[in-house]
């Protein structure tokens, strides 16, 4: 589930991968296309490597990290989606600085020690599903790589159409990972820049550091 700001926010609530299809279908551009700002208030300043985009959408994050040095890997389960990230790739002229990758981020396994940042934003699991994906995607980090872990605060009419367990502290999310192996150096509730009172007021941010 990627956001990249809400000027498009999908009706549909379901999410299974046959619903998410559709609303990629049903319009011609499902975010705004903008790197949402959690992404570059974490990872400006830090040293260009390898990256994994985990529900990259239509690519805004992942061509934001290419744009910065990165060499990016963007995973999502919409054909659509990708399709639409690899477009705007070729037109930005960076089809060699990223790839493409379709998978489900309940079965997907990232490689071990792979990539020096991975970020996911606004993917909300259940919680069951959570407890076994950030343990998995943080061991996709090389030592002394990063971890990004960006959510929605806990909002009553959306916990109403997702489920309460959807919703997690950025507290919880930090309490999956191992603290020998990681230093948690953000796990807080964020103000977005430029909110208007409307649902996306604030971020749950969590960012570690992979010991070693």
């Amino acid at each position: 589930m990627q956001d990249h700001q809400h000027e498009h926010t999908p009706a549909s609530t379901g999410h299974d991968h046959a619903s998410w299809e559709e609303r990629y279908r049903d319009a011609p551009a499902l975010w705004s296309g903008r790197v949402n700002p959690p992404l570059v208030t974490e990872v400006t300043g830090l040293t260009p490597g390898r990256a994994l985009d985990v529900g990259c959408g239509e690519g805004g994050d992942a061509l934001w990290l290419v744009g910065q040095g990165w060499q990016v890997t963007g995973l999502d389960w919409s054909e659509v989606a990708l399709a639409r990230a690899a477009e705007h790739a070729a037109a930005a002229g960076v089809t060699d600085r990223v790839t493409w990758v379709r998978g489900d981020t309940d079965s997907w396994q990232p490689p071990v020690a792979a990539f020096d940042l991975v970020t996911a934003h606004f993917l909300h699991p259940t919680a069951e599903q959570r407890h076994a994906l950030v343990p998995r995607l943080a061991a996709a980090v090389v030592p002394g790589g990063t971890l990004l872990w960006v959510g929605h605060p806990h909002d009553e009419e959306r916990a109403a159409l997702w489920g309460a367990d959807r919703f997690a502290t950025a507290a919880e999310v930090a309490a999956d990972l191992d603290p020998g192996d990681w230093e948690v150096l953000v796990a807080l509730q964020r103000p977005r820049p430029g909110a208007d009172g409307g649902h996306h007021h604030a971020d749950e941010v969590v960012r570690a550091r992979r010991r070693g």
